[in-house]
């Protein structure tokens, strides 16, 4: 709460964890690192928020919002003991991944994001054209056919 004042009023996060959101919020630890390469995530160690320095100040405002809504559903994950990194699933088709983007997807169209805007949002460095556009499917978002021509690069 002392780093994304406000979240706990917001309907997309108050989904996620209901009831308990204004104690998750406030006892949930943010680690920030500083590093031109990573983005956001959730330590597997105690699902507390991994956040690069640099994406923050370099991010654009609205990825940053959606990566922050994805990465509580991570939090909640793992707070109901379900494992976040399972290596034997591709990240496009593991559930935990898609349940995230689900939800990222579900809130960027309340923000009134095209579906070909959130396929760009979509887009991230370690993931192929095909990747992206298996994702996509993964979580509803129409992909058009022909492709981008430059892949944007998100700090995310």
């Amino acid at each position: 709460m002392d780093y994304f004042k406000g979240f706990e009023v917001i309907p997309a996060v108050r989904e996620i964890f209901g009831g308990a959101t204004d104690e998750i919020l406030m006892n949930l630890q943010a680690e920030f690192f500083s590093s031109r390469f990573g983005y956001m995530g959730v330590s597997d160690e105690d699902g507390h928020l991994l956040i690069s320095s640099y994406y923050l100040k370099e991010g654009n405002v609205r990825d940053l919002y959606l990566d922050v809504i994805h990465e509580l559903i991570h939090v909640q994950q793992f707070k109901e003991g379900k494992e976040l990194f399972d290596e034997s699933v591709e990240y496009v088709d593991r559930p935990t991944e898609v349940e995230a983007y689900k939800h990222a997807v579900k809130e960027a169209r309340r923000l009134g994001m095209s579906d070909d805007e959130i396929v760009e949002y979509l887009k991230v460095t370690w993931l192929s054209e095909e990747e992206v556009r298996r994702l996509a499917k993964n979580v509803g978002v129409k992909v058009a056919r022909k492709p981008s021509r430059g892949r944007r690069v998100r700090i995310s």
